[in-house]
């Protein structure tokens, strides 16, 4: 009997432990999902406000990590192209109604965002132009 006992108070602390450890609200799911480090960092206003002209490879490399491209022309002088991507969604629903009878509803919309940022340098390997493109549809 007292085995029992027992066993039911270890199953009932351990389920409570299941349930209190699982319920997650959508800021933890999202820092799972991102790793925490949250929505991207690279943006248009970050490329135009800290890349100009003139600019070395490394304090770029510094200000935007590593390219997704690297191209060479004919006189050896280097394109980086940063081609970025990204998703939103966003979902809405309500529910209501009354003991028998119920409604409910919902709405969900996906955007998708691109970046593409060409970098071109010259012999120096100084940054010689820079150009964009930014789409959202």
């Amino acid at each position: 009997m007292d085995y029992l006992m027992n066993f039911k108070k270890i199953a009932a602390i351990m389920l409570t432990g299941v349930l209190l450890t699982s319920c997650k609200n959508a800021r933890e799911h999202r820092e799972e999902v991102t790793g925490g480090e949250g929505p991207s960092t690279f943006t248009l206003g970050k490329v135009q406000s800290s890349i100009h002209q003139g600019m070395s490879q490394e304090l770029v490399l510094t200000s935007l990590g590593s390219p997704n491209i690297v191209t060479t022309d004919e006189h050896g002088h280097e394109t980086w192209v940063y081609d970025k991507i990204a998703s939103e969604g966003a979902y809405s629903s309500s529910e209501g109604g009354f003991i028998f009878w119920s409604n409910r509803a919902g709405a969900y919309e996906n955007t998708q965002k691109t970046l593409t940022v060409m970098i071109k340098f010259d012999r120096h390997r100084s940054v010689q132009s820079i150009n964009y493109h930014q789409s959202k549809f």
